[in-house]
């Protein structure tokens, strides 16, 4: 059995949901997940359909891009993964889609203004989107340079990936991270859903006003504050 058995059935499993969660279609996702002990990743391989992907399939990398097991060639986001993963070293889990309302965000090249307590539930401040990327670095190292895209946006805007767990990536689409891959998905479906929100509500009404302070405020801290009553707690 291969020692890494664990990594590579949590990465499996997690790249299942995707099609569950409508966050794909065909083969337009990834998924991995990090055991940073051994100081490598997985992550589903490059342009298997979903149905057809097996627990075998699964790649095994480390943080240099080298295939440490497997017999298929990874996501071609691998570079982009393991950047996040160098960076930081907290993320247990990453999760790049191309869902269609987190892609028409990006598309417009907008952030996502924090409209609704959904949104507020899950982080304080507008969604980012990162600009696209210049054409010195599309021409480069593409994938590598797309992290770097993502780590130069939230030093430029002051965010915290511990706190802001998703990103937009300008004219290509979102990527979510979490403590492990589980999360990731969960953030990529959530983002999702305040995407499609958002679009919703600036249809219905085009000046609809950001949501108040105290009610962000209120609706992050009562699930993630010191006080935090949402939930049945550990």
């Amino acid at each position: 059995m291969s020692k890494y058995s664990e990594i590579k059935h949590h990465c499996y499993q997690a790249n299942l949901q995707l099609p569950k969660l409508d966050l794909v279609v065909y083969t337009f996702g990834n998924v991995s997940t990090v055991d940073r002990e051994k100081g490598v990743f997985a992550i589903k391989p490059s342009g298997v359909p979903y149905e057809d992907l097996k627990v075998e399939d699964i790649v095994i990398v480390d943080f240099d891009n080298n295939i440490v097991e497997g017999s298929m060639r990874p996501s071609s986001d691998t570079k982009t993964h393991a950047f996040l993963y160098k960076h930081w070293e907290h993320i247990g889990g990453i999760c790049h889609t191309h869902s269609t309302y987190a892609v028409a965000w990006s598309q417009s090249q907008l952030d996502i203004p924090i409209f609704g307590t959904t949104h507020a539930d899950h982080l304080t401040v507008d969604i980012p989107c990162a600009p696209p990327m210049a054409d010195d670095l599309i021409q480069g190292d593409y994938e590598h340079n797309t992290g770097q895209q993502i780590l130069d946006c939230f030093e430029e805007k002051k965010l915290s990936p511990k706190e802001v767990e998703m990103v937009l990536i300008g004219n290509h689409g979102p990527f979510a991270w979490g403590k492990d891959a589980a999360k990731a998905v969960y953030n990529s479906k959530v983002l999702e859903e305040i995407a499609k929100m958002a679009y919703l509500t600036l249809q219905i009404n085009p000046n609809a006003p950001r949501l108040k302070d105290a009610l962000i405020r209120k609706h992050f801290e009562r699930k993630h504050g010191k006080d935090a009553y949402y939930g049945q707690g550990c």
